[in-house]
């Protein structure tokens, strides 16, 4: 088997000139075969750039785009080839959007092998210890802070037993954050879960602490992203010294970026995108890396049913993969991209067993979205 093309789809609701918000983009990429199998990955990341980093031409041997690369490759020698793109996209490509671009296409050959062996892609990655995966979820929260407690209510009657809302204006005043948590927890009770993700707009570790402390009244179940990913010396004084437990990484790519990051900030979850880290690929030796370190690895994930069955599969895989981010956004592209998403009832998603990731994207979507 032989790959004879990488197609890189942009869809994006919004005019190219409007704001965009989280969910309401994508870049989807197709690898075609000789054999008819056709593997199916995405990127979280700016579709554009995404898109210039696989279909570049050669300026020297370190600055390749990736198609050129892949080509007449055997798409089941995934490890090979994700070896190969890194080494020669490496003055463009060994971190950002070039690990982004890599994580796509990482994504399709695992889709793959998986239909070409008849397996799910769980399978391949050493076998599913769980049926079903529980979720949290996400929600960017409204301005009012009143207007929240009912956003989190509809969550819990939906099932869904842990919370977490970030974006939006959170984070840019402290007695707006203050007000939000509280109509969230007095709407939800004591029993859910409640995480807040700052997405580091505190930005600077006083701050944080002083917030954290702030909020320990509404016992807040992890604090994510309080400051960049940079400052691994703030989360180091975070982690430890606030009462709720510390969680970041989802802008970090590749295992270099994950070991100094595990190492130095001593954070208590970790949170790789499996659509910018590397792909299914690098988040294996990434999620080995977190059990050295004692340290949960929770998925981030908020984008389309693409990079939500890339998880599920993940996760299913994994000894400790018993949470993952489940998206509220009401974008077309996370609700209707992927034809027979994976759904979630009553508080967790149900692991497919169809070969490779079962993903069946809807092309009439697609085709209203395309840029």
């Amino acid at each position: 088997m032989k790959i004879t093309d990488i197609e890189v789809i942009h869809l994006r609701v919004p005019a190219m000139e409007a704001d965009c918000e989280w969910g309401e983009d994508a870049v989807v990429v197709k690898v075609h075969t000789d054999k008819g199998i056709v593997g199916v990955g995405e990127a979280d990341s700016s579709p554009l750039v995404v898109q210039a980093c696989i279909e570049a031409p050669q300026t020297n041997f370190y600055c390749n785009g990736l198609k050129r690369l892949l080509i007449g490759e055997n798409p089941l020698e995934i490890e090979r080839l994700w070896n190969k793109m890194y080494w020669a996209s490496n003055y463009m490509g060994r971190r950002g959007a070039g690990i982004h671009a890599i994580s796509a296409i990482d994504i399709a050959l695992w889709d793959i092998a998986g239909q070409f062996y008849g397996v799910p892609t769980h399978t391949l990655l050493g076998g599913k210890y769980r049926d079903r995966i529980r979720c949290y979820g996400t929600f960017i929260p409204a301005d009012k802070p009143e207007d929240n407690r009912k956003i989190a209510q509809d969550l819990v009657a939906q099932g869904f037993t842990s919370i977490k809302f970030g974006g939006g204006i959170f984070g840019h005043d402290p007695d707006t954050d203050y007000e939000i948590v509280r109509h969230v927890r007095e709407a939800v009770g004591d029993e859910i879960e409640v995480q807040i993700d700052l997405a580091s707009q505190w930005k600077t570790c006083g701050h944080s602490m002083e917030m954290c402390r702030r909020l320990e009244k509404f016992n807040l179940n992890w604090v994510e992203e309080p400051v960049l990913a940079d400052c691994l010396n703030s989360y180091a004084k975070l982690s430890g010294r606030i009462p709720q437990k510390v969680a970041g990484g989802e802008s970090l790519t590749t295992r270099f970026e994950f070991a100094e990051f595990l190492e130095k900030s001593k954070v208590d979850i970790v949170q790789p995108d499996i659509t910018r880290c590397g792909g299914i690929t690098e988040m294996k030796k990434i999620y080995d890396l977190a059990q050295m370190h004692g340290t949960q690895l929770i998925p981030h994930g908020f984008s389309t049913g693409i990079l939500l069955s890339a998880s599920v599969h993940f996760l299913a895989a994994t000894e400790h993969g018993t949470l993952m981010e489940f998206s509220q956004s009401n974008s077309p592209l996370f609700r209707k991209l992927v034809a027979n998403q994976i759904q979630f009832d009553n508080g967790y998603v149900t692991v497919p067993d169809t070969p490779g990731l079962g993903i069946e994207l809807d092309e009439d979507i697609i085709e209203q979205y395309r840029v």
